[in-house]
């Protein structure tokens, strides 16, 4: 029986749904606190009120091995966000001002959708880009309890994450997928237009492997509960990757596992940007993939170095990551492979 079940059996999953829903009203659900009515629809720095936004339910197989299986990840991409990256590679729904009248449903609408996903096979919900969606997540959960869920949770993130939501979340969430972007608290400010990004982001990851501890798999080598801690590769080591990758083997161990990540490309408002216009380098992923190595991290996968030419979404499909449609085949896809250990 999942953990969350048991929750909802207890009631204290309806709780925590409660209370997560207070957060709205003065809104105070991820880091940047907007104060703003968003349980009266009045919007805040995501531009989104009391109903979830959803741009995208598809199964995924781009996701890490352990998560894409053979029966693909079951992706819910919301819509909008709390951070402006300057470089996102979703930004067709997660900066577009009019995606909330397009893409806003009910949370039993979301529900049935993440019921729709368990019914095609896929290994698990994996939400995307929740960290201003907290509640209308956990709402659509507890509803979607009732109508028999019965998969892991994968909480898919930024982790640009208040740390009082997230606890709200223990017990509920099995896997936590987060991204540290950033070492530095002035590259959030210039590349995501987030205050304290380095600072938060450690703090939302150290709650999440609180909760969850290191990765454990199944019998068929799937993601039961655990973490994976991705970092994107950015040129001109505009991530701060030996900094990360060195706070993360002294807070947290080498047993961790970690996904680096070559996907890099410019996109969105980059091209603007001298320091982000141009593609990661090899000579910058190769010193990468060597501190990992370095610094004795035993578990996790790295992208080939030409993930960047597929790894890219079209939220204009049903699919946005068909690559048969870009005149990729799978055999040609960049695959995610084991990196240590």
């Amino acid at each position: 029986m999942r953990s969350y079940y048991q929750l909802y059996r207890s009631g204290e999953l309806l709780r925590r749904v409660e209370a997560l829903e207070n957060r709205l009203n003065g809104c105070r659900v991820c880091p940047r606190h907007c104060n703003v009515r968003r349980d009266q629809d009045d919007m805040g720095f995501c531009r989104t009120g009391h109903l979830p936004v959803v741009s995208a339910v598809t199964p995924h197989f781009g996701e890490e091995p352990a998560l894409s299986g053979t029966r693909g990840a079951g992706n819910v991409f919301f819509g909008s966000c709390n951070l402006r990256c300057s470089y996102c590679q979703n930004f067709e729904i997660s900066q577009d001002k009019f995606v909330r009248s397009k893409d806003e449903l009910t949370h039993e609408s979301l529900a049935e959708k993440i019921m729709w996903l368990q019914k095609q096979g896929c290994h698990s919900i994996n939400f995307v880009s929740p960290s201003h969606f907290v509640p209308q997540m956990l709402r659509a959960i507890y509803i979607a309890c009732g109508m028999g869920l019965d998969l892991p949770i994968v909480y898919n993130t930024s982790s640009y994450d208040d740390v009082e939501s997230l606890r709200l979340l223990d017990g509920i969430v099995d896997i936590y997928l987060p991204d540290l972007k950033y070492s530095d608290n002035q590259s959030g400010i210039d590349y995501s237009a987030c205050a304290s990004y380095a600072d938060i982001s450690r703090a939302a990851v150290k709650e999440m492997f609180r909760q969850v501890g290191n990765l454990q798999l199944d019998d068929a080598g799937i993601a039961a509960r655990g973490i994976i801690i991705r970092h994107l590769v950015l040129p001109n080591d505009l991530a701060g990757s030996e900094d990360t990758l060195r706070w993360i083997a002294h807070e947290l161990g080498t047993d961790v596992t970690i996904s680096v990540m070559a996907q890099y490309y410019p996109t969105n408002k980059a091209e603007q940007d001298p320091l982000l216009s141009r593609t990661v380098r090899e000579r910058e992923y190769s010193r990468v993939l060597e501190l990992v190595e370095n610094l004795g991290f035993t578990n996790g996968w790295c992208q080939e170095f030409e993930a960047e030419r597929t790894y890219r979404p079209n939220f204009k499909r049903t699919m946005p990551f068909d690559h048969t449609e870009l005149g990729v085949s799978d055999g040609e896809l960049p695959k995610k492979i084991v990196c240590v250990g």
